[in-house]
């Protein structure tokens, strides 16, 4: 049997168990089937973190409390199954049911971006297709790297045309090359931006230079640039991107809505002043301290961050204490 269909089998008692559970509720509320249909991207989405138990099983009650508290912020809807998702833990039958927890939870005019991103072709496709049945609106598909010597310009456009064909929501290329070695090359987005299903990226990158260019490149088309990062979010605005796919909003969620709003109203000195504000508390939940200090951040808040699953580490007592730092050096806390 085809490695990707052994990954993609999992899926089909899960989902066929939803549906049992409630017969047409799982569909995307925000967006009609079929390829070619266009959504505003325009906003920020926190990409959520997964919550655990202390047995490390996925607490649904406590990712139902989160999502509570998130109602209140002006979010344009939510990312779930990213890399702040712990994604790569999460089994086939955990990652449906997440999809459709969070669809119960979101308001019909927010929409939901799902993980949908597998190492090969068809197994992308088969997720993809799951994920829409059980809720999503858009398909998050990050770029394939477990081969990344052969992910060529061309491979990654035939990649994705295929699963961008199949796939009934729209499509979202998601490039993260601090996790996959592999960044989504230039001339690749140009070329995928023409498929009418491609609706955009969401760019982790952090390269300012070759974000300006995709969003000038791509005017003529129906193209949606995301930054995946509040550390450069004002300057992404600034060349034109849509929105911030951020995981600091998870934490600070309500403040980069408001540099949301300021870069849109063209308030940039005041957008200035409370980008400075949130680039180290960025790094913190980022680069330097990934996913625990994420979750360890949302606690000091309000949320519930919880364990993450092994082989992910917590932070020692030390970094704790250079964590709550970097909040309060910025006002944060």
């Amino acid at each position: 049997m085809a490695l990707s269909t052994r990954l993609a089998l999992p899926l089909r008692p899960a989902l066929a168990a939803l549906r049992r559970a409630a017969p047409g509720q799982y569909r995307g509320l925000s967006a009609p089937p079929g390829p070619g249909h266009t959504l505003d991207l325009g906003g920020i989405f926190p990409p959520l973190a997964t919550p655990f138990s202390p047995t490390q099983e996925v607490d649904y009650a406590r990712l139902e409390g989160n999502l509570c508290r998130y109602a209140s912020i002006p979010f344009r809807g939510l990312v779930v199954l990213g890399s702040n998702g712990e994604y790569p833990y999460l089994a086939p039958r955990e990652r449906l049911e997440v999809v459709s927890c969070v669809r119960r939870a979101l308001p019909r005019d927010r929409l939901l971006l799902a993980g949908s991103g597998c190492e090969s072709t068809q197994a992308t496709i088969e997720l993809t297709v799951s994920m829409a049945e059980a809720g999503a609106d858009v398909a998050l598909v990050v770029t394939p790297c477990y081969y990344r010597g052969a992910m060529t310009s061309a491979a990654l456009v035939q990649h994705y045309t295929e699963v961008a064909d199949a796939s009934p929501i729209p499509v979202v290329l998601y490039s993260v090359p601090a996790n996959t070695g592999l960044d989504l090359p230039l001339e690749a987005v140009l070329a995928l931006a023409q498929h009418p299903n491609i609706l955009g990226i969401k760019d982790s990158g952090g390269d300012i230079t070759r974000m300006g260019l995709m969003v000038h490149k791509t005017q003529q088309e129906d193209f949606q640039v995301l930054a995946g990062s509040a550390g450069f979010l004002l300057a992404s605005y600034a060349l034109g991107a849509s929105g911030g796919v951020c995981a600091l909003a998870n934490v600070l969620g309500a403040p980069l809505c408001q540099l949301d709003h300021l870069c849109r109203e063209g308030r940039w000195q005041e957008a200035r002043d409370l980008q400075h504000r949130l680039i180290e508390p960025n790094v913190a939940v980022t680069r330097r301290f990934g996913i625990p200090g994420l979750k360890k951040a949302m606690e000091w808040f309000g949320y519930y961050g919880g364990p993450c699953r092994a082989p992910l580490a917590p932070l020692s007592p030390s970094q704790v204490e250079e964590l709550r730092g970097t909040f309060s050096a910025n006002g944060w806390l």
